[in-house]
């Protein structure tokens, strides 16, 4: 069959992927496509988010769309962001407000790399006029959250000992909750009326060895017919069908595979989730392998044949670089962006920032900057908590902090990283009352996420005063880039650079992009701290 030709389900998706009042009532009918759009209409740019979000879910609400990703071992997880045409997105909230799994999330005699938020998926409820997240952390236990708004407040529902690995929840049109969920064999799970308890498992497909391995399970109702849309790593995205019902039998079909994506470089489109726009039309929103920056978001406009099969529109037998705007509403609002300056002067963290791992709360603060007390004695970056992280814009960004170091204590070390398994940082460390910026490289971890290198000074320079402006600049294209280099400031303006340039980490197994991170840990004792003042990330 042709590959380029046999994309997804298309339903007429509201929220918790199944139609409900909310989209325009009654079952969803294929969109025609380019319905609405003159000659001369406006277009999005693909990737329509160059951050890295993985293993999206996509809802709409009314005439606001959002977007659930992975985050592995960083806390808050499961971001949630919101855009109201589709193209463009701010950060709302997370699902999950701390990873309370274990003491290892708290790097307390273990450590939570790679582990924490998989795959996993957002759903509404119109019955209740809840969202619902729901995901399975390290094979042992899944775990239900809900709220009234994605702001939050967030709260856990249930926890089930069954594991819905890679789960896709559906909330039917009956009100009934399912889930699909596993890795080559796949199964339906039904809820409980009140989500805390399963009613019913069952095995409904089981992948041919002939396609190799399908998971990161979406569940739709569209026109009456059950679909499962699910991924091959890291290539390929196929469709299950049924049309008696969510326990099957399925049929199975291919959407694409080895598609050429929107960015140079880059992977192919794979492992995202289907929309209806409240107009009919229908769209795809995947992400790209773009590393050393993570998976990136990009979307594609969806047409469905009469048998009820969904098709990927394509531009020069690829993934178009450019799509004709959705036809939305007027949006509510401007979205907030997802770059600028943070001077941390309110009584909570942007939703832009996530902790490596869970925070110690008795030693950060906000309101007059970001003030962090060290809250970890250790010489490995990787071990100290209350590390501050921002993910990195592509393909080419520039973070700047600008950090009051006066109540530091010798030993301490306090700066802006680029955070992954192999991780760079300009800093400020003070030993024997006096204080230098250095550029430090060599953080690395093994493929067991256990450190295999505490860094190397590469260059280092005295500071006069109490406060410097730290500078990374980070080229995250794939292939062609990678390159980070460092520079400091002591009065705002001249930045003079500092140490080597870093190459940055390609490879895809840490799964997560790099990070800009403020840290500050001790190696000597605790009492130390650093206020950061201001930080401004830019991209061209």
């Amino acid at each position: 069959m042709d590959r380029r030709s046999v994309l997804a389900t298309g339903t007429g998706l509201c929220a918790g992927g199944v139609l409900s009042a909310v989209a325009g009532g009654g079952e969803a009918q294929a969109a025609v496509p380019g319905k609405g759009r003159g000659p001369g209409a406006v277009t999005y740019v693909n990737p329509v988010l160059w951050q890295d979000f993985a293993d999206i879910d996509i809802i709409r609400v009314g005439d606001t769309y959002y977007a659930s990703a992975s985050t592995m071992h960083y806390s808050p997880g499961a971001p949630i962001l919101r855009s109201y045409d589709l193209a463009h997105w701010e950060l709302a909230g997370h699902s999950v407000p701390r990873l309370d799994f274990g003491a290892k999330y708290d790097l307390d005699g273990g450590r939570g790399y790679v582990r924490g938020i998989w795959a996993s998926s957002l759903g509404y409820r119109p019955s209740d006029k809840k969202f619902y997240w729901v995901g399975q952390i390290d094979f042992a236990k899944t775990y239900l959250y809900t709220a009234s708004a994605v702001e939050g407040p967030w709260t856990r529902l249930a926890t089930l000992d069954a594991v819905y690995y890679d789960a896709g929840l559906l909330v039917d049109t009956d009100d009934t909750l399912y889930v699909a969920y596993g890795n080559t064999t796949i199964h339906v799970a039904q809820l409980s009326a009140d989500g805390r308890q399963q009613v019913r498992t069952q095995q409904v497909f089981s992948t041919p060895s002939s396609v190799g391995t399908l998971e990161g399970s979406r569940f739709y109702k569209i026109n009456g017919n059950y679909y499962i849309f699910l991924t091959r790593p890291a290539n390929g995205q196929y469709i299950l069908k049924s049309t008696s019902g969510p326990f099957g039998p399925y049929t199975l079909r291919e959407v694409l595979l080895d598609l050429p994506g929107p960015i140079p470089g880059g992977g192919v489109p794979h492992q995202g989730g289907l929309v209806r726009t409240r107009h009919g039309d229908w769209y795809y929103m995947a992400f790209v392998d773009a590393y050393p920056g993570g998976r990136v978001p990009a979307l594609a406009p969806v047409s469905w044949n009469s048998e009820g099969w969904p098709t990927v529109r394509l531009v020069d037998d690829a993934w178009g670089s450019s799509y004709p705007l959705p036809v939305t509403p007027p949006p509510h609002r401007a979205v907030e962006p997802m770059t600028g300056v943070d001077a941390f002067t309110g009584t909570s963290l942007s939703p832009r920032w996530e902790w490596n791992h869970n925070p110690d709360d008795s030693k950060w603060s906000v309101g007059d900057g970001l003030t962090l007390r060290t809250a970890t004695v250790t010489d490995d970056l990787y071990w100290a908590r209350n590390t501050l992280t921002h993910r990195v814009p592509g393909p080419a960004s520039t973070a700047t902090a600008l950090l009051d170091f006066s109540g530091m204590r010798d030993g301490d070390r306090a700066g802006l990283a680029l955070l992954r398994d192999s991780s760079a940082y300009i800093g400020v460390v003070r030993d024997g009352g006096g204080a230098q910026v250095v550029m430090v490289d060599g953080l690395t971890m093994d493929a067991n996420w256990n450190t295999t290198g505490t860094g190397t000074v590469r260059a280092s320079a005295g500071l006069p005063g109490d406060r410097v402006w730290l500078r990374a600049t980070a080229d995250i294209t794939p292939g062609t880039g990678r390159t980070a280099r460092f520079s400091y400031s002591t009065d705002g303006t001249r930045f003079t650079p500092l140490g080597t340039a870093f190459t940055l980490n390609n490879a895809w197994q840490f799964f997560m992009g790099y990070r800009y991170a403020l840290f500050n840990f001790a190696t000597g004792s605790l009492g130390g701290s650093v206020r950061v003042t201001r930080v401004e990330v830019s991209a061209p």
